[in-house]
């Protein structure tokens, strides 16, 4: 059923979902001519939704230049978001472990939608704030933690999400040709984990072990990148990859006993 058509659908609601979706890292802090603009609403339904966002406190506004930008309330809800999520509890401390024995950003990822969303990030020492930052999404079908979850689908389904996911060239070395990713998932597959190269940043590998279910299927992964130019492949055999997947396989028996 199209969502429009279902009887509890709240249209107003989902235009000022619409208003807060964007904000991003590109975008953080709008005019009305700009929300106009990126959404593609008429300008007196913006102007009516954004002044309720920030009279109900979900939207800042500055005085003199009448520019909106997130206010603390996404902060709230996102602290909500990281104790209702027991997934979260239960890696931090193992994260916090592999971060400082790696001496590198680790990260915590979850499928949503076509895409991974970093929902836990424990930086290592000499990272930059970008990578501090947990909610960052990245395409699935081109990242280390996509690959790796999507490695535990059945056959079937993997190669429907595959067909019909899409995928863009972040660098001058993304993959686009689905053929080519399809093999790098079946290898992340028979290997129990996923590598990238120069797919998201250039020059840089991104490793990734799943978190499997009790029935094989991956609800989450453990990723970390690292600099191709100082990382070669036997390197991270020999010095990552091990911890990684101790890690991984270490969060999901807690997981699966809740």
């Amino acid at each position: 059923m199209d969502k429009k058509q279902n009887t509890l659908y709240v249209g107003s609601l989902a235009k000022g979902l619409q208003i807060l979706r964007t904000f991003d890292e590109s975008a953080t802090e709008l005019s009305l001519g700009e929300l106009v603009k990126r959404t593609g609403l008429e300008k007196s339904a913006v102007q009516r939704l954004a002044n309720t966002l920030h009279i109900e406190g979900m939207l800042d506004k500055d005085p003199v230049t009448k520019r909106f930008r997130p206010s603390h309330a996404w902060l709230e809800m996102a602290y909500a978001y990281f104790w209702s999520n027991p997934l979260v509890r239960l890696a931090m401390p193992k994260l916090i472990e592999l971060s400082h024995r790696l001496d590198a950003t680790v990260n915590l990822a979850e499928l949503s939608g076509d895409h991974v969303l970093y929902i836990s990030r424990v930086p290592g020492r000499s990272s930059q704030f970008s990578s501090s930052i947990v909610g960052r999404r990245l395409p699935a079908l081109s990242s280390a933690a996509g690959r790796a979850i999507l490695s535990t689908f059945p056959k079937a389904e993997r190669d429907v999400l595959i067909n019909t996911w899409s995928v863009n060239a972040l660098t001058p070395q993304t993959t686009l040709d689905k053929a080519d990713i399809t093999r790098s998932i079946e290898e992340a597959e028979h290997q129990g984990y996923a590598l990238s190269q120069s797919q998201i940043i250039l020059n840089q590998t991104g490793i990734s072990a799943p978190i499997k279910g009790p029935d094989g299927r991956a609800f989450a992964a453990i990723q970390c990148s690292v600099s191709s130019q100082l990382w070669n492949s036997e390197r991270i055999q020999t010095e990552l990859l091990p911890y990684i997947l101790e890690t991984a396989h270490g969060i999901a028996p807690h997981v699966r006993a809740r």
